[in-house]
């Protein structure tokens, strides 16, 4: 009876530590079927922003309006060292140290990630993949600086990373050789602005938008490489653009 007693306790405190982990895990998201985007907003009330959101990403950039917008001062140094299979895209975490300024507001960059097909379109022109370089304040406010990218000659920096992708969703490694952001930006940065919102569960809006009017170029092996590797395309549909503004 003692034995059965303690068994009993025992399955108790499995089942309660079980429901407090299963209470802080967030809902399963996907790019296809039951967890894709047109569910996001329903599978989970913190990801309410992806169905009612007014302000979200990605856009087709079109009717820019022309403004006075200040360059971007980038302070990038060779940071990217640890390279993510996080099973929704590939992610090059950075070191600490490097900036940006826009409007004379900071931000550092925390990682890069990649999508294909491009998830933002300029004038309706999508292209074979799109890099997000994530940056955050101090206040954790986000600006993204997105890149296009076309088919073309081989990326040798990308390939940096390229060559240490992980195969399998969940897995990471150390990147030997540190890749330098800096170098997978166009030369020429001129840039649209826009608010926007993470492309990405929870949807969360106030991000500011800076897609680079110039593009880079990977190889077609090397897009192709990581389309394989997620196994299914990794971009959210087009949102409205409701009443926002475009600027160029």
């Amino acid at each position: 009876m003692k034995k059965r007693c303690i068994e009993l306790s025992l399955v108790i405190v499995v089942l309660f530590i079980t429901s407090i982990v299963l209470a802080g895990e967030k809902a399963h998201w996907g790019y296809s079927g039951s967890e894709g985007p047109e569910h996001w907003g329903a599978l989970d009330p913190e990801y309410a922003l992806c169905s009612k959101g007014k302000n979200q990403s990605p856009v087709n950039l079109k009717g820019m309006i022309e403004s006075d917008l200040p360059p971007i001062t980038i302070n990038y140094k060779s940071g990217g060292n640890e390279i993510v299979n996080n099973g929704h895209t590939i992610q090059v975490n950075y070191s600490p140290g490097s900036t940006i300024k826009v409007n004379g507001h900071g931000f550092e960059l925390k990682q890069f990630h990649f999508h294909s097909p491009s998830e933002n379109t300029l004038e309706g022109q999508s292209y074979p993949m799109e890099a997000h370089f994530v940056h955050a304040d101090e206040d954790g406010n986000l600006a993204v600086i997105a890149v296009m990218f076309k088919a073309g000659d081989k990326n040798a920096e990308l390939e940096k990373a390229w060559a240490h992708m992980p195969e399998k969703a969940d897995e990471k490694g150390e990147l030997p050789l540190s890749v330098d952001a800096n170098i997978l930006l166009p030369h020429d940065q001129d840039y649209y602005r826009f608010n926007g919102s993470l492309t990405t569960p929870p949807c969360s809006e106030g991000v500011w938008w800076l897609v680079m009017k110039d593009f880079q170029t990977a190889s077609e092996e090397q897009i192709a490489k990581f389309a394989n590797r997620m196994h299914h395309p990794n971009n959210r549909p087009l949102q409205p653009l409701n009443a926002r503004a475009i600027l160029k």
